[in-house]
């Protein structure tokens, strides 16, 4: 209507309508925003520079993609799949960002110093892709290759298979890792993990043990058996995984 100052997309992040559905292409909403002499805005939810559809997850839109489209604003997540903190995105054309930065409300919003010089260390790592991929933890667990995964198990095996022998039965079980939150819902990658089958302790208060040591270690439950996704322990953290192991049991057995 004559009303209208906006056209506004928002991206399904954290939820999914499954069925008989349709939706505008942001492409679409272009061609309609320009035909109207409206700005158009799509908020992508929790954004990110990489497409991760080839690790197997499903294609979901990059910032640059839509940017490329030819929107007048894009909004997105600082942290989530981006790696960065707390935060959120404002990117678009120069006259609309102007703008919004005279709107009496950005003084009240803006981000503090300590968080834009987080932001800035967190986006330079995208100048090379592979750099970022290997250094944001939460693209480094959605990149790892099974044979990573199986290589980080392994090692944590022979860490703990002798000290914690008498007290558990321990081996490995392949599983599937749950990406989740807001960012990737039902979605999920194959993975490996550690099986603790405790036998001096129920397994439920390992669980909390090992969730109030001074590094937390979160595991889950199943069949009355403990499991450690390795897909989500970075090669530097399996020696400290294992001495975490070896104080829940120590504390159990105490």
């Amino acid at each position: 209507s004559e009303e209208t100052a906006l056209l506004l997309k928002v991206h399904c992040s954290n939820f999914r309508i499954i069925g008989f559905t349709k939706e505008v292409t942001v492409e679409d909403l272009v061609k309609i925003g320009r035909r109207r002499g409206l700005p158009v805005m799509e908020d992508l939810g929790s954004g990110c520079f990489v497409d991760l559809s080839r690790f197997g997850l499903m294609k979901e839109p990059t910032v640059q993609e839509v940017v490329a489209a030819g929107v007048d604003v894009v909004t997105f997540s600082g942290d989530k799949l981006l790696g960065g903190p707390q935060a959120g995105i404002i990117l678009g054309r120069r006259q609309v960002i102007d703008r919004i930065k005279k709107n009496p409300v950005n003084r009240a919003m803006r981000i503090d110093k300590f968080t834009l010089c987080s932001l800035e260390s967190i986006l330079r790592l995208y100048f090379d892709e592979q750099t970022a991929l290997k250094t944001i933890p939460t693209l480094a667990m959605i990149a790892a290759t099974p044979a990573e995964i199986n290589r980080r198990a392994g090692r944590l095996l022979r860490r703990i298979r002798k000290k914690l022998r008498p007290y558990c039965k321990i081996g490995l079980t392949d599983i599937m890792s749950r990406v989740g939150g807001g960012a990737m819902p039902e979605q999920n990658l194959a993975s490996r993990a550690v099986v603790l089958e405790p036998s001096a302790v129920k397994v439920s208060r390992l669980e909390v043990l090992l969730r109030q040591l001074e590094v937390p270690v979160i595991g889950r439950i199943e069949d009355d058996r403990l499991l450690l996704d390795m897909r989500t322990v970075a090669d530097d953290e399996v020696a400290l995984l294992a001495d975490c192991l070896q104080q829940a049991f120590a504390a159990a057995s105490a």
